[in-house]
């Protein structure tokens, strides 16, 4: 089984406006002639293509931006308006729920019992192919992308009784709690508030888009388990969305995760927008295993590394590896590092293990 860390699944069915239960050509047939989105027609992940790569078990998102009045960025007029955003992708795992096609994980107990599910009776690739039953639950574990929408701390807790279990204080640019990617500045009180309470809850930090100088703050402050959830690094990339080797460094020592980001812009440097394509800028899955390289050499271990692929997370296969049609292909990247000298047990670490420990380690017991 593999286990990605981080998919926008819930934004895809909601503001993209895509059934992901169907295959992802249905989906990319659907949006032909459709322009209102850069990547209409290029979709990678659904419900189908998850089962048929092995992806399990899986971290998704609800995102709501607030953008003040005169940002150039997209999102809510408000955090009221955010707020109700997160709720309607709520809805939506929950009508998957019902549907069998999804599984929401909020502790150890979960985890475990999920676990057994999928390995149970789990079919091969080409059991499932010739019309075997490939209809599993897919585990999900609730993650917050930026903390704009929660009006305040009180709407945190109401999202934690529902199963919020990681939180990624910012987003892109200025943010209520935190400044993002492309911004400057620590976090007020809010954010130190913000901080204390999900420390108290036990909630995950994903420092995933915190400007340099919120980062190294909020690794200070916050004492609870932390990772990256999807995140590459700025000595092959150099750009503020990414992490420096200090930074990785910290990281390591708090016995974090990082997961590996498969937007291209992220993966090779001189990327320019609108002009770029994988296949002229040789963007290819290799080039994303050069970043999880670089940290496995400095961690000295393969133990801090995972697949975060934020695959469809606004951008299609215009702006992903080239050699990846669908999500599915993520099957493929246990070959990818057999010929670079990895072993069975770091390619293990990599695809999955790492992420469950970490998930044994940090979610609660089940309580009643």
């Amino acid at each position: 089984m593999i286990v990605d860390l981080h998919l926008d699944l819930a934004m895809n069915a909601m503001e993209w406006n895509r059934d992901l239960r169907l295959p992802v050509s249905v989906i990319n047939a659907r949006e032909e002639g459709k322009t209102d989105k850069p990547d209409r027609g290029n979709a990678t992940v659904s419900l189908d293509a998850l089962r048929k790569g092995g992806v399990g078990l899986l971290v998704a998102t609800q995102i709501g931006r607030y953008v003040a009045p005169g940002s150039h960025l997209q999102g809510w007029a408000s955090p009221e308006q955010a707020w109700a955003q997160t709720q309607a992708q709520l809805a939506w795992y929950r009508v998957m729920e019902a549907q069998g096609e999804m599984k929401q994980i909020t502790d150890r107990q979960d985890l475990e019992e999920h676990l057994v599910y999928w390995e149970e009776g789990y079919e091969s690739g080409e059991r499932r192919e010739e019309g075997g039953d490939m209809r599993k639950s897919i585990g999900y574990i609730l993650s917050l992308e930026g903390a704009d929408s929660l009006i305040d701390l009180s709407y945190l807790d109401i999202a934690y009784s529902y199963g919020l279990r990681a939180i990624g204080p910012a987003h892109y640019g200025p943010g209520r709690y935190a400044n993002g990617t492309n911004a400057t500045g620590k976090m007020g009180r809010a954010g130190m508030d913000l901080l204390k309470r999900m420390d108290e809850l036990k909630m995950i930090l994903d420092c995933t888009h915190l400007c340099d100088d919120a980062f190294w703050q909020a690794l200070d402050l916050f004492k609870g388990p932390v990772w990256a959830s999807h995140n590459n690094c700025r000595s092959i990339v150099d750009h503020n969305r990414q992490f420096d080797d200090d930074q990785i460094k910290l990281l390591i020592s708090r016995e974090a995760l990082i997961g590996a980001a498969f937007d291209a812009w992220m993966i090779v440097p001189g990327w320019e927008r609108g002009k770029s394509t994988p296949e002229n800028m040789h963007c290819n899955i290799g080039k994303l295993i050069d970043h999880i390289d670089h940290i496995c050499q400095i961690a000295g271990n393969s133990l801090h590394v995972s697949i975060g692929s934020d695959l469809d997370g606004g951008y299609g296969r215009e702006q992903c590896p080239y050699d990846l049609e669908t999500i599915a292909d993520l099957a493929y990247m246990p070959g990818l590092f057999s010929l670079r000298g990895y072993s069975e047990q770091d390619i293990d670490n990599i695809m999955q293990a790492n992420a469950l420990r970490f998930l044994r380690k940090n979610l609660q017991d089940y309580q009643d």
